[in-house]
C-alpha cells in the first residue's frame, strides 16, 4: 500500500493536485508584503537579482511567487524524487527549475543558475536544502552573485499562526486565516574573493544576517 501511495505522489493528476490546493490553501492567508520595491529597482537596472529564503518558509510564498512568472525565473531543485515534486509544482507557477543539490548534480545546476541569471536576471534559491543543515548556508549562493554580479534579496515569511513540522528544517506551515507577512530585506552584494577566509567571511555574513528570522524551535 506504501509503494502505491509513493508512486501516485509523483503522478501528474497528483501535482495538479497539490498545485491548485497549494493555490487554494493559500487563498486563506491574510497575506501582507513588506520592502518589495527596493529590489524591484534594481531589476529596472538590469542587475541580476536572487532571492534568497530558508527551506522552513518556502510553502507560505508559492502562490505569491506565482506573480514573478512574467519575469522567466528559475529556481533550483534536488534530484530527489521530493525535488521532482516540488520542480513540478514551480514549473506549473510560471518558474525554470534547474535540478541538481550540493550532493547530486550540484555543478551542472549551479552553471545553469548562473546562465539563467545572466540572461533572463532573475532567480531564487533555497540557502539549506535540500536535506539541511538547518539554517546553514551553502557556499553556492555566493558563488553564483560573484559569477554575476548580481544582488541577494533575503525573503522572510512570519505567520501569526503556524503547525511546525518534527522535520529536519522545522517546516512551517502557516494555519488557515491567519496574518502571513512576507517581508524583503535589503540587497546585498558580494564582491569577489579568491582568498578562502574571504569567501567564507561573505557566506557567514549573509547567515548572520538571515538567522535570526529562522525559528528552531516551537
Amino acid at each position: 500500500m506504501l509503494k502505491k501511495f509513493k508512486k501516485l505522489i509523483y503522478t501528474r493528476p497528483f501535482i495538479v493536485f497539490v498545485y491548485h490546493f497549494v493555490r487554494m490553501y493559500s487563498r486563506t492567508f491574510r497575506f501582507r508584503v513588506e520592502n518589495e520595491q527596493a529590489w524591484q529597482r534594481l531589476l529596472g537596472q538590469d542587475t541580476p537579482i536572487l532571492l534568497c529564503g530558508w527551506h522552513q518558509q518556502f510553502f507560505a510564498v508559492i502562490r505569491y511567487f506565482k506573480t514573478y512568472s512574467k519575469l522567466n525565473p528559475a529556481l533550483m531543485t534536488s534530484r530527489s524524487k521530493d525535488g521532482e515534486l516540488i520542480s513540478a509544482v514551480a514549473n506549473k507557477s510560471g518558474w525554470h527549475t534547474v535540478r541538481g543539490s550540493s550532493s547530486r548534480g550540484g555543478k551542472q545546476a549551479m552553471d545553469a543558475m548562473i546562465d539563467h541569471l545572466n540572461t533572463h536576471g532573475f532567480g531564487a534559491h533555497i540557502l539549506d536544502g535540500p536535506r539541511g543543515p538547518m539554517g546553514i548556508i551553502k557556499p553556492g549562493v555566493i558563488r553564483m552573485v560573484h559569477r554575476t554580479g548580481g544582488w541577494v534579496v533575503p525573503f522572510y515569511i512570519q505567520p501569526e499562526n503556524a503547525w511546525y513540522f518534527n522535520s529536519w528544517d522545522r517546516f512551517m506551515l502557516p494555519k488557515p486565516f491567519s496574518k502571513v507577512v512576507l517581508s524583503f530585506g535589503e540587497p546585498l552584494s558580494f564582491v569577489p574573493e579568491s582568498d578562502k577566509d574571504a569567501f567564507e567571511a561573505q557566506r557567514q555574513h549573509l547567515e548572520n544576517i538571515m538567522l535570526p528570522r529562522l525559528v528552531f524551535a516551537r
